[in-house]
């Protein structure tokens, strides 16, 4: 009787989901935790190359993951480059069917970025969803450290060039991988630093297998500071494609 008054107390969330090694291990904490039905991936979409935003891995990869995870996969379309206000309108209306369909609580991956967990917290807070975050302000070298032990693995899939050479891109997020990393980058990349894709470990019934494909340099304008600032600025991003086999 108390396990069934748990299961049907648990609070009915949906996680917002990258593909990478934070999002996973996240998961994985949640999932150990009855208080949470996690029962749908959240992941935007680039519309124009029918990839993950920012991480610019294939859709096609991002749903076998979500079939080995065994948790429905919902995506949202966003155009190539989406000014803030076409990004705020295309999230609004998803939020307000996602509170229709009976959500009350969305997880997050994030580690230690207040002005992002207070952006987030707002927006969700219009539609009463409460905001989870099951690794906020864990020690980032230690967390990847847990990812290793657990049995995860994952794919470095972008970097940022002004920060990791191209040789990074490509590589498997080991112990080596985090050792080699600068002094100025993030063990877990939390700032944008570097961008991965998890395709094995304790959430996964089966590995998501692929192959490693070219690598492509991209620039793209950064964002201004304020309406004041007309320098033109941009940032460049290494990524890998990879091919689902």
């Amino acid at each position: 009787m108390a396990l069934l008054g748990i299961l049907l107390n648990r609070k009915k969330t949906y996680f917002n989901w990258s593909s990478g090694k934070d999002a996973s291990l996240a998961l994985y904490h949640l999932q150990k935790d009855d208080s949470f039905e996690i029962d749908r991936l959240i992941t935007t979409i680039n519309s124009h190359y029918d990839r993950v935003s920012m991480h610019g891995l294939r859709t096609e990869l991002l749903k076998r993951q979500a079939a080995e995870i065994g948790i429905p996969l919902d995506t949202i379309p966003l155009p190539e480059q989406p000014s803030m206000e076409d990004y705020n309108r295309i999230m609004t209306n998803k939020l307000r069917t996602l509170k229709n369909d009976g959500y009350t609580h969305c997880a997050f991956g994030d580690i230690f970025l207040e002005d992002l967990r207070e952006y987030r917290e707002q927006q969700l807070a219009t539609f009463s969803i409460t905001s989870i975050f099951p690794l906020w302000k864990r020690d980032t070298k230690a967390l990847m450290e847990e990812f290793i032990q657990l049995g995860f693995k994952a794919v470095v899939v972008c970097i940022k060039s002004e920060l990791l050479d191209e040789s990074f891109v490509g590589r498997e997020l080991d112990a080596s991988f985090v050792k080699d990393l600068p002094d100025n980058v993030d063990p877990c990349g939390e700032n944008g630093e570097f961008h991965t894709f998890c395709y094995e470990g304790p959430i996964f019934k089966n590995p998501v297998t692929f192959e490693k494909g070219e690598k492509v340099f991209r620039e793209y304008k950064a964002p201004k500071e304020d309406d004041s600032d007309a320098t033109k600025k941009s940032m460049g991003f290494w990524f890998i494609d990879l091919i689902p086999t």
